[in-house]
């Protein structure tokens, strides 16, 4: 142990003063967490702030596999800040302003610190609004999952496409990239002008210059940001509008086109279908992207515009479109929560085949039932980061689902039950807590013998009583 002896009073009091300027830059506050503790990952987002707004400008060189990018990030804070975390991997970041004046940026593996100084101190403050500009540029990557699969920046044949889920995004814009932050977004992608650029909700604009094209995207209604999504390739695009007023957008790799165009031609009455059984459809565009087989080895619910690898089916097109309700609309607190996105556009599927294919739900159930997979573990408390995409978030999630049905033995009354969920928390989030609550309070039930069994239980339940 180091003894010293102790400083004078007054240099102690200066020690510290000089010490506190230094730590915060001037600025008053303390610097936000570096991240929300998620069960799964607990480093992933960032504390002392709330999104409300990305802009991203992006210019993108596919062939060398480059990437210039600028983010405007409006927040709001949530205490006084004298520094806030951004998540970024791999890109360099060239500087970064708050409120129009330079700011430090302190990096550590994949956490950026933006220490802004005194001079935005009060934009800093707990319920104001500021704004954050970074640049970078780089060679975005694809990143690998606990699991083994492939997210973030991934290269096609012919261009590139980000799948996000679940912390992919940061692979190609800094953000606070956990789901419980929601916001709106603006994209911008300039490519050459031999390809387009895709990406969520609606095409605001289309300019050439000089050989490149740049598309502008706007997304008005909150997304989670692994929910963005660029796809960059030769689409064949097509642009419609449904009798609901729905806009749609298709963008479709050419080797994909014929086999994905009956397919792709559904999604209007799979919308109109599944507004009938879970309620107003959230978004006002809707579509899909389909790369070619093998450019990816999943599909997934982006915003507005579900991503294929391939010709999807319909089964899988209900699915992820299912997911514009269950996990996009209403987006789960937490990674934990995630059987409430996949237990419900599996159980869409049920429905689904039930409705047009003359398959009861209840056969549905029964084959899930069987399936040894669904019972590796409970669906609301997977063991790890590894297993939140196997069997029992999908398989027995949606047995969840309609044991509430059956729990309910009323389906005019299940249905309305889920649509009020849908309301209930539109563009929000929320989790198993929220979801069981407001099930027990809308029906007058006690099902606690159904969480601990179907939800929660370790074995596999019998599948009578």
């Amino acid at each position: 142990m180091n003894h010293r002896l102790p400083a004078p009073a007054t240099t102690s009091v200066l020690l510290l003063a000089l010490l506190g300027a230094g730590c915060t830059g001037g600025v008053e506050g303390t610097p936000g967490a570096a991240g929300v503790r998620d069960p799964y990952f607990p480093g992933l987002g960032n504390g002392g702030y709330d999104v409300t707004h990305y802009g991203l400008e992006l210019d993108v060189d596919p062939a060398a596999n480059r990437l210039r990018g600028t983010a405007t990030i409006t927040a709001r804070a949530t205490q006084d800040l004298s520094a806030f975390h951004l998540d970024l991997a791999g890109l360099d970041v060239e500087g970064a302003t708050v409120e129009g004046r330079r700011a430090s940026v302190n990096r550590a593996g994949k956490e950026l610190t933006i220490r802004p100084g005194a001079a935005v101190e009060d934009r800093l403050r707990k319920g104001r609004t500021f704004t954050t500009v970074v640049r970078y540029s780089g060679s975005p990557q694809a990143l690998t999952d606990a699991d083994g699969g492939k997210e973030g920046w991934l290269r096609t044949a012919d261009g590139a496409v980000a799948l996000g889920e679940p912390s992919g995004s940061m692979a190609w814009f800094p953000g606070n990239h956990h789901p419980s932050d929601k916001a709106a977004y603006d994209i911008e992608v300039t490519v050459p002008e031999k390809l387009k650029a895709v990406s969520n909700g609606e095409l605001v604009s289309r300019r050439t210059t000089g050989g490149r094209t740049a598309y502008r995207w706007r997304t008005r209604e909150p997304m989670a940001s692994y929910l963005a999504t660029v796809a960059v390739g030769r689409f064949a695009t097509q642009e419609s509008v449904t009798p609901d007023g729905i806009r749609l957008f298709t963008a479709v790799d050419p080797e994909s086109a014929a086999a994905s165009k009956d397919v792709l031609d559904e999604i209007p009455a799979v919308l109109k279908w599944s507004a009938q059984k879970f309620g107003p459809y959230p978004f006002t565009s809707a579509g899909a992207i389909v790369e070619r087989k093998d450019d990816s080895t999943y599909a997934l619910e982006t915003q507005n515009r579900p991503v294929f690898p391939g010709p999807p089916d319909t089964g899988l097109l209900v699915h992820e479109l299912a997911h514009q309700w269950f996990g996009n609309s209403v987006t789960p607190a937490t990674w934990r929560d995630l059987w409430l996105n996949e237990g419900f556009a599996t159980y869409a599927e049920w429905l689904w085949a039930a409705d047009h294919d003359d398959v009861p739900v209840q056969e549905s159930f029964d084959e899930a039932y069987e399936s040894d997979a669904n019972w590796a573990f409970p669906p609301a408390d997977p063991p790890g980061p590894a297993d939140l995409f196997e069997p029992p978030v999908y398989g027995r999630s949606a047995m969840v689902v309609h044991r509430i049905r059956l729990a309910m033995d009323d389906d005019a009354a299940f249905f309305a039950l889920v649509k009020g969920w849908t309301k209930a928390h539109r563009h929000g989030n929320a989790s198993t807590a929220d979801f069981t609550a407001y099930v027990e309070e809308e029906t007058g039930q006690d099902l606690t013998e159904l969480w601990d069994a179907w939800l929660y239980g370790e074995s596999r339940p019998p599948e009578e009583g």
